[in-house]
């Protein structure tokens, strides 16, 4: 009798709305960037990963206009999360052009060599050779397009001077312009990006650094790194290529509270293996590279946490 009344007094209550049937997912916000880029196909595979490994999240991808836009949109908190380019972060850090703000590194995602994509048959080689040539840097609010700047800078070059410059509204609006024969080159980055792969699925081919441009340009601008595409990354590939490049994160509004950047991290670790059979470039997205991609106190607290948890620190 006693169950039997126990039982009642719990339908009741439900039915009454004093106990909650089941509990709704946490929702969390993610801003991502524009269609046919690559963090977008990464947001929504990586939202995916996360909501499959921890049922309590639900991570909800939003298309943006990309680095430049997501920085104020989190240090406004209008967004829980975003995907920052890695020279967006180091000028959104260190003020540079703005104000610094205090954003928090939840993962790093991936690397981001840079490099141009151009037909097959063209005639360009190196970077001077398309100089003064019709070059597509993708859209003006793109981490990448900022990266191109620093990149040609350390060369000697002025990426909107020295170039026929064409920026885009959306980044998938590139590999058109190249097939097409629009553009002599367009600018990118990573492995498995979207705008490349099209490309090179066409019978197009990459123009990389070589050793002396890439030692010129982390002289002047330290923060970018000496990185390599390996052969056989995209379709027709047959050989590595000299890159440079930086890392790209997942960061956070400034007060986004220890315990979901904790159930972040630990869902996006833990669905390490089915983000990264979707996205071959989600592979470097680990707690190591994390902790050794950027200095420890832009690390969000709940992160650290997991972080020592799995013996990392």
């Amino acid at each position: 009798m006693r169950t039997q009344l126990l039982i009642l007094s719990i339908i009741t209550a439900m039915l009454l709305g004093l106990l909650p049937a089941s509990a709704e997912p946490m929702e969390v916000s993610l801003a991502t960037a524009t269609k046919g880029g690559g963090f977008q196909l990464y947001g929504n595979a990586a939202a995916a990963a996360i909501n499959d490994s921890d049922p309590s999240l639900k991570v909800v991808p939003h298309d943006t206009k990309g680095s430049l836009e997501n920085i104020p949109l989190l240090n406004d908190g209008k967004f829980d999360l975003g995907l920052v380019q890695g020279v967006a972060a180091y000028e959104a850090f260190n003020g540079i052009g703005q104000p610094a703000v205090d954003l928090k590194v939840v993962a790093a995602i991936y690397s981001s060599p840079g490099m141009f994509v151009v037909k097959g048959d063209s005639a360009a080689q190196s970077v001077v050779d398309l100089v003064g040539k019709p070059v597509a840097w993708g859209t003006r609010t793109s981490g990448l397009t900022l990266m191109a700047k620093y990149i040609m800078d350390g060369l000697g070059y002025d990426r909107d001077k020295d170039f026929d410059p064409v920026f885009l509204k959306k980044a998938g609006e590139g590999p058109p312009l190249v097939i097409d024969g629009k553009v002599d080159a367009f600018w990118g980055a990573g492995i498995g990006w979207p705008g490349f792969t099209k490309v090179m699925k066409s019978g197009g081919r990459f123009i990389g650094f070589t050793d002396n441009d890439v030692e010129k340009v982390t002289a002047k601008h330290s923060f970018l790194k000496a990185m390599t595409v390996p052969a056989d990354s995209y379709e027709g590939q047959s050989e590595d290529v000299g890159s440079i490049g930086v890392w790209s994160f997942i960061l956070s509004r400034p007060d986004l509270p220890d315990d979901v950047a904790y159930k972040v991290a630990k869902a996006l670790y833990q669905g390490h293996d089915a983000l990264a059979a979707k996205l071959p470039q989600a592979r470097e997205t680990t707690p190591e590279n994390t902790l050794s991609s950027v200095d420890n106190g832009r690390i969000h607290p709940g992160v650290l946490k997991y972080l020592e948890e799995i013996g990392l620190r």
